[in-house]
């Protein structure tokens, strides 16, 4: 019986070990820290030393609200339950204060930057760093005399741009989401590794990527005081509306020349393409149905369609966008490529919106995509899917 009890110790030892094994650093983390760690069940674990505080708690902004509990070294941790894959904002609420995580990378979200952990989707590397070549991310800096400032930009160049110098490009420009920034698609969405993957099979065409800052202000334009003022109020759609306006402007007037002048694109409609995610998607819309003698490939992640989606209303293919959709034919001709996209686990509101313009459209007879992300919310897991299945299709 001693010998039995001993074999029992000795595997629940085992087990326990390879228990704790398999949680492994997250690769979201700074260079060298062990959490947060991830296990193939996608169970995150945290801690953060907080010896003299009182409570902590863990904030996933899109998931979990936990306690965490403190260790006799001043530490406290915690085990989520399983998370879905892809990237989640969190931060520690420790005794009221919001803290991000010193050991994750910062990201820019939510208007901040704040941390991240990346739960790995099990068998998938289409958005993973692969042993193919790869195209270049530059930053650039361009003039706008629409806002009169210096404004920022990053640009993903195809392999062997710079050896290849007389081949030229199509372009998409790409944009991020409301709270959110230029450099969102690549640190978050890993766009150029996106591309790479796609290019290497040969499943899509090479081509430039641009990725502009979507918020702007006329140059003198004093900003509106919308303090107390509540989402959805006319002092509030009225600013969204001017900086949308402002926006356009610095898109075709300044953005667009800027990357025709600088870089080997292919400078026509036939060969240029928008796509954004959320407040990118209505930014597209808006600007591409404006100027379809700039652009003939167009793309909405979580996102099309703008007003009629946050009004809850369906499209009429004779007023709106300025009757661009009332003669389905000549739509056609013009627009080689509308796309829509959503997660099958987006906000109601959201999902409604896009499912009711897809249907507004079928009953305009206005050719288009429909493609919706399985399991997914309105988070970058969805965005990254959408990717994948929309840039195959351009050019």
């Amino acid at each position: 019986m001693k010998l039995i009890g001993i074999v029992i110790l000795v595997l629940a030892s085992f087990c326990c070990a390879q228990g704790s094994s398999d949680f492994h650093p997250a690769e979201t983390n700074v260079w060298g820290a062990d959490y947060p760690r991830i296990d193939d069940a996608g169970r995150v674990q945290l801690r953060v030393k907080a010896p003299d505080a009182t409570t902590v708690k863990l904030n996933f902004w899109s998931g979990p609200k936990l306690d965490m509990e403190k260790q006799s070294d001043g530490f406290w941790t915690i085990t989520t339950p399983p998370l879905v894959p892809g990237l989640h904002y969190y931060v520690f609420n420790i005794d009221g204060a919001e803290v991000s995580d010193t050991n994750s990378r910062d990201y820019f979200g939510g208007g901040k930057y704040t941390s991240m952990v990346e739960v790995p989707e099990p068998g998938s590397t289409y958005y993973s760093i692969q042993d193919v070549p790869h195209g270049q991310v530059r930053e650039v800096w361009y003039n706008s005399k629409v806002t009169g400032t210096w404004r920022h930009a990053m640009v993903y160049l195809p392999p062997n741009y710079d050896t290849q110098v007389k081949v030229r490009y199509p372009v998409l420009y790409l944009q991020h989401g409301a709270g959110e920034d230029e450099t969102g698609w690549i640190r978050q969405g890993h766009a150029n590794f996106i591309l790479d993957n796609l290019m290497a099979t040969k499943s899509c065409k090479p081509m430039i990527l641009v990725m502009a800052y979507g918020y702007a202000r006329r140059a003198g334009q004093v900003p509106p005081d919308l303090t107390g003022k509540p989402f959805g109020s006319p002092e509030m759609m009225k600013a969204m509306q001017d900086m949308a306006a402002a926006f356009e402007d610095d898109v075709t007037q300044a953005l667009i020349p800027y990357v025709d002048s600088t870089f080997r694109t292919i400078p026509d409609r036939d060969h240029r393409a928008m796509a954004g995610l959320s407040m990118g998607g209505m930014q597209t819309f808006q600007i591409t149905l404006d100027h379809l003698d700039l652009f003939s490939y167009i793309g909405g992640f979580s996102g099309a369609g703008g007003m009629l989606v946050l009004g809850n209303r369906k499209l009429d293919a004779k007023t709106d966008y300025n009757g661009v959709f009332a003669d389905p034919a000549a739509f056609a001709k013009k627009v080689h490529l509308l796309w829509l996209g959503v997660g099958t686990k987006e906000p109601e509101r959201m999902r409604a919106g896009l499912l009711r313009l897809h249907d507004s459209l079928n009953e305009a007879h206005i050719q288009h995509v429909f493609y919706e992300s399985p399991g997914t919310d309105h988070e970058w897991q969805t965005w990254r899917r959408d990717l994948k299945d929309f840039a195959p299709r351009l050019f």
